[in-house]
């Protein structure tokens, strides 16, 4: 009999279980908790992100109610306090190593040139309670920072990393490594003349708003080939360089671009493309809007708003196991060219999560019908009526 895996079990496909051994024996991931082992952890955690289960308590009893799947998904039953130990205890680089390891096999687009690849940086907020020991506040927010590389083209995150609230945006971009050939798009909060350069020497383009209390002297003007794009128009396109009166020095050329949006609203940015368009340069600049949809969706499609426990190490686990979560969606998206939108997939495998059948056809009606009455096998055969 052709045996069907759950849904569940096919998303967790793309984890290699031989490379997942290497990261938890590099980690020492089962050094205190065997029992309830770092495979089974991950399994929960995702499995959490999935379902919206939000307390320990909800966890266990919404994972153990369906004990006859744990087999195939190489699992047990799990009890809450097993869990929130192994929270509180398992190295966080665990389930870290997973995503960069899901992240890389998310692969690229076939036959897209170079100077297409764009990969836009930002961070979002993780507001915390002052209950939370791992907390810190930078002025505005109170908690955590989640830092991500996104690549609207694969729409999935390349790099990401979790600092407290006080620790600068630019500190995460300078630890990057920069590719030749791809074009990077971030907001003021990066602004920092030695990482523009050496993203300029390693053959990379950046998009960048310059902060307003920055003072440039025209070069030269650009000719404008054309001006209108799609909900702005440029009106001006200058070489510019730094006026400084100070040490400051940034000695790599620089565009300085005007937009003006429909909206009325009017700001410049900045680039050291030599070679595109104005308006290309301000479409690249534009689709920075992506990964604030990003980080729009995973708060209000999984858990990283409400915690399960006030430990740092879980709290890190759980924002983890949401960006897993995410690469795990898209990857089944991707693999098995589902049409659907992220949401109502995710709502589905949310519904269907433990059902035997394939993912790409989760929207589809079971091939058997129970409310539609078979025909007797054989003519001859009596066939009764109720009444």
């Amino acid at each position: 009999m052709h045996f069907t895996p759950s849904i569940f079990a096919s998303l967790l496909k793309p984890i290699d279980r031989g490379g997942f051994k290497a990261i938890v024996a590099r980690h020492a991931g089962d050094a205190y908790d065997k029992d309830f082992d770092s495979w089974r952890h991950l399994v929960t955690l995702v499995f959490a992100q999935l379902t919206g289960a939000d307390s320990l308590r909800a966890i266990a009893t919404a994972f153990n109610a369906q004990s006859n799947h744990h087999y195939h998904l190489g699992c047990g039953r799990i009890a809450r306090s097993t869990l929130g130990d192994a929270n509180r205890r398992r190295p966080a680089a665990v389930f870290g190593d997973v995503l960069a390891g899901l992240i890389a096999g998310m692969g690229r687009k076939p036959r897209r040139e170079a100077g297409s690849i764009l990969q836009l940086i930002d961070s979002t907020p993780v507001p915390l309670s002052r209950l939370f020991s791992c907390a810190t506040s930078n002025g505005r927010i109170h908690g955590l920072k989640l830092h991500v590389v996104y690549d609207p083209g694969d729409a999935c995150p390349k790099a990401s990393a979790i600092t407290p609230a006080n620790v600068n945006d630019i500190t995460f971009g300078r630890g990057l490594a920069i590719a030749s050939g791809v074009t990077y798009v971030f907001d003021k909060g990066y602004c920092h003349f030695g990482w523009w350069t050496s993203i300029d020497e390693a053959g990379a383009v950046f998009v960048t708003r310059p902060k307003t209390n920055m003072r440039w002297k025209t070069m030269r003007k650009r000719a404008l080939d054309a001006v209108q794009g799609d909900g702005f128009r440029v009106t001006a396109d200058r070489e510019v360089s730094l006026a400084s009166k100070g040490d400051s020095k940034l000695a790599i050329f620089l565009r300085r671009i005007t937009i003006k949006r429909d909206t009325g609203e009017v700001f410049d940015i900045l680039s050291n493309d030599k070679h595109r368009s104005a308006v290309e340069l301000a479409h690249c600049y534009k689709e920075r809007w992506q990964i604030e949809l990003f980080f729009r969706w995973i708060k209000q499609n999984l858990n990283i708003r409400k915690f399960i426990a006030f430990n740092e190490n879980a709290v890190r686990l759980q924002i983890l196991a949401a960006m897993i979560a995410f690469v795990l969606l898209a990857l089944a998206r991707k693999l098995n060219t589902v049409t659907l939108s992220p949401r109502r997939f995710a709502e589905l495998v949310s519904v269907f999560i433990h059902t035997r059948r394939t993912i790409a056809a989760i929207d589809k009606p079971p091939h058997i019908n129970p409310a539609r009455r078979k025909p007797p096998s054989s003519s001859n055969q009596p066939e009764f009526q109720y009444a």
